[in-house]
């Protein structure tokens, strides 16, 4: 892979990212809506995708996902983020949120966060 410069990039294989999902802010709650945060770091290459999964169910009629494009580091790995929105009430309800990192053949890789931890 050779960037702008010419710079040559060797990286051997595909890349697990790590996972952290954050929990919401005690003041989005307030205002009624339950934000939670999906942050992959070092994978290879771009191309993961991240998904939400509350309770085990992939999807929520009253769901909001927004996905960040992938950022390179100077190491040559992507970071990138995903945020899951529902409303409070559903997340009163929840027992645990896991964010999926999934990459063609690539093992699975997860991160789960049961909500009585928070």
């Amino acid at each position: 892979r050779t960037f702008g410069g010419g710079t040559k990039l060797d990286i051997g294989s595909d890349t697990r990212p790590t996972l952290t999902v954050l929990r919401p802010s005690t003041e989005e709650l307030d205002q009624g809506k339950a934000m939670l945060m999906c942050l992959a770091n070092k994978g290879f290459p771009s191309d993961w995708s991240l998904a939400w999964k509350v309770d085990g169910r992939s999807s929520g009629s009253n769901w909001e996902e927004t996905k960040s494009p992938g950022v390179v580091g100077k190491d040559g790995l992507y970071s990138w983020s995903s945020t899951l929105k529902l409303p409070v009430d559903q997340w009163q309800k929840v027992v645990s949120v896991t964010c999926e990192a999934t990459q063609g053949s690539q093992t699975l890789v997860s991160e789960i966060l049961r909500r009585d931890q928070c």
